[in-house]
């Protein structure tokens, strides 16, 4: 890239964000970072050390005290119950104060960045020349979530799957720290009926509209 891009990917849980944005870095030859990795991350951290992940302090305390290191195990932080804890510590002002700087500093880096998660075209960087909002419904998104699971080997029910992205939805949109949810000046990109190669053509089309209005 010769000119600095910043692409913000958002959406919830199991919407094709993580992939699209992936994608997208390597197109455009920019560094990744899935945001939601940070938050498993810290989810995991607390469950480790025992402790509640309604505990703020502790929660806090993990953010605090992470690095890129423990990033590594993605089978781990990608399985169910990391998501649900990612969740439940996201709710934390500490918690999200402690990786603030973190995903900044990612996103401002020499070039730019691609980054996904629930906030980043609203919180980490609204003024990022691109922003996507991914989106699809909850039943097709549980189902792509419980077909990765399942495919790993893990036993659930596509009922309870569901259950857990609709509760996770709710959590996400209501907290009233950086709730979820869609920036003013955002691409909504639905892919209920879209498969990965469709999704990622929309979003690259997206993206070559803002550097055309920015002049990148």
């Amino acid at each position: 890239m010769n000119r600095f891009l910043i692409i913000a990917v958002d959406g919830p849980a199991a919407s094709g964000k993580g992939t699209i944005a992936a994608r997208l870095a390597r197109a455009y030859g920019l560094p990744h970072l899935d945001t939601g990795l940070l938050y498993r991350a810290v989810g995991l951290g607390v469950l480790d050390a025992g402790s509640s992940l309604a505990d703020a302090a502790a929660a806090e305390a993990v953010a605090r005290a992470l690095d890129a290191s423990h990033l590594i195990d993605t089978v781990r932080l990608t399985d169910r119950g990391a998501g649900e804890a990612a969740s439940r510590v996201a709710g934390h002002p500490g918690v999200r104060a402690a990786l603030l700087a973190f995903q900044k500093t990612f996103a401002t880096q020499p070039g730019g960045a691609v980054l996904d998660g629930r906030d980043i075209g609203t919180v980490i960087a609204p003024d990022a020349q691109a922003k996507l909002y991914v989106t699809a419904t909850p039943e097709v998104r549980a189902m792509r979530r419980w077909k990765q699971l399942t495919g790993r080997g893990q036993v659930l029910a596509y009922e309870d799957m569901l259950a857990d992205i609709v509760r996770r939805d709710e959590r996400d949109a209501g907290r009233g720290e950086a709730p979820m949810v869609q920036a003013a000046d955002a691409v909504l990109l639905d892919t209920t009926d879209m498969d990965i190669e469709t999704a990622f053509d929309a979003a690259r089309r997206i993206v070559e509209a803002a550097r055309v209005r920015h002049g990148l």
